[in-house]
């Protein structure tokens, strides 16, 4: 193929010359009011070339207008996409806030019931390990808050300051072993005090004449000076008697969700 046009290519571009200038007479003469016989001629000899031409010419810019709507379309699907993928970020961060929103508002109900004066602060880290239970709160020293110093939610109990620093307090949760808080068995007044297991809580000194049964509500009795008299700790889980001891053995879930902890309130107030 490539031999025959380089054979035939004077030829070829002897005709094409040919059928250009046909062409383009015949534009001029179709601008004029009256033709000749010879010119009649070259306008019906160019007529099928000049149709083809047309063609040719309409194809190719419908090809380049289709071309361009393509592209045009491209770049406002594609800006369509980011302004899509914005809203859904602002979506979810509209939902985080509403959800921060509900629980302070929670938290906030439950420390007005307490009539003490309390400070917010988030959660910003934790220690789960075997022997250890504790977590750090974004106010400190320079907030105005204490060693000792209780915290809570709004389900309860959570622990009480042990560490502080000028900006944020290590807080020793209620499930760590080394944590004691007295309560009551709100239904019987029944005392004890409440340790933890890490994941959950034991009743000790909790007499065995006493009338305990699972679903109790635990709830602080105030002695101790740490706790206000009434928070709830936990929920009885297990009873179980001894005849050789003076003592129940109780287990407890915490009223506290400890693993969606996010916001708590540390009461730095007496009662008002």
């Amino acid at each position: 193929m490539r031999d025959l046009l380089r054979r035939y290519r004077f030829f070829l571009l002897v005709i094409i010359l040919f059928l250009a200038t046909v062409v383009l007479y015949s534009y001029n003469l179709r601008q004029k009011d009256t033709t000749t016989f010879f010119e009649r001629a070259v306008l019906s000899f160019a007529a099928p070339f000049q149709s083809a031409l047309d063609s040719l010419v309409d194809g190719t810019t419908d090809l380049w207008r289709n071309y361009l709507w393509l592209v045009d379309a491209r770049q406002q699907n594609e800006e369509l996409l980011q302004i899509n993928r914005e809203l859904h970020a602002q979506l979810r961060q509209t939902e985080e806030i509403v959800r921060e929103n509900d629980r302070l508002r929670k938290l906030l109900a439950f420390v007005d019931d307490l009539d003490r004066a309390a400070l917010p602060a988030q959660v910003i880290g934790e220690d789960a390990s075997n022997w250890s239970r504790t977590i750090v709160i974004n106010k400190g020293a320079r907030a105005g808050l204490r060693v000792g110093a209780p915290v809570v939610s709004a389900d309860g109990v959570v622990g009480r300051i042990i560490k502080i620093a000028p900006n944020s307090s290590r807080v020793l949760l209620i499930t760590d072993a080394s944590s004691a808080v007295a309560v009551l068995v709100q239904r019987t007044r029944t005392r004890g005090v409440v340790r933890g297991l890490g994941d959950s809580l034991t009743l000790e000194y909790a007499l065995r004449d006493g009338d305990i049964r699972e679903g109790d509500l635990l709830v602080s009795s105030g002695m101790g000076g740490v706790f206000p008299k009434g928070l709830p700790l936990g929920l009885v889980t297990a009873v179980k008697t001894d005849q050789f001891s003076l003592f129940q053995q109780v287990t407890a879930q915490t009223t506290t969700d400890f693993s969606h902890l996010e916001e708590v309130m540390v009461i730095v107030g007496d009662d008002q």
